[in-house]
């Protein structure tokens, strides 16, 4: 039961359209590819007084780097950059199989819905490659200056 409500949680979010736009006025564009399967994103975000105010993003892939790409926007708006990169730290923990408690999973929100990821290994790449881009995008923008 609880395996088919992360299904269609995963399934909405990688159908979902309301992230899958372009920014007008992101400062930070970034972009994300797995060259094992061909998924590609575009992240934008804007920050602002060091604070995500907004993300979107572009490109194709599975469900699955699509649903995660979606998911992690829906966390990362309205968080400091620092916050930003620990929960993309934590997640990217979680999709390698290590162990997280019930406190760190809630922090993850509906990303948290990906933990089963980790038992499959061609899929982990799929899931971690926005949170990877995500991460490249604040330190290839001077992750500490925009955290200011």
């Amino acid at each position: 039961m609880l395996e088919n409500i992360y299904t269609e949680l995963i399934a909405e979010h990688s159908r979902s359209t309301q992230n899958r736009r372009a920014l007008t006025d992101a400062t930070i564009k970034e972009r994300g590819h797995n060259p094992s399967c061909g998924d590609e994103i575009f992240l934008e975000l804007k920050i602002s007084d060091g604070v995500i105010s907004d993300a979107a993003f572009g490109g194709t892939g599975c469900a699955i780097s699509q649903a995660s790409t979606d998911m992690m926007i829906e966390l990362m708006r309205g968080k400091k950059i620092d916050e930003a990169k620990r929960l993309a730290e934590l997640f990217i923990k979680m999709i390698q199989g290590e162990t997280l408690d019930d406190d760190e999973l809630e922090q993850l929100d509906e990303a948290a819905a990906l933990k089963n990821i980790s038992t499959m290994p061609a899929r982990v790449k799929c899931a971690t490659l926005p949170w990877h881009t995500l991460d490249t995008a604040i330190e290839n923008f001077g992750g500490d200056k925009l955290a200011r």
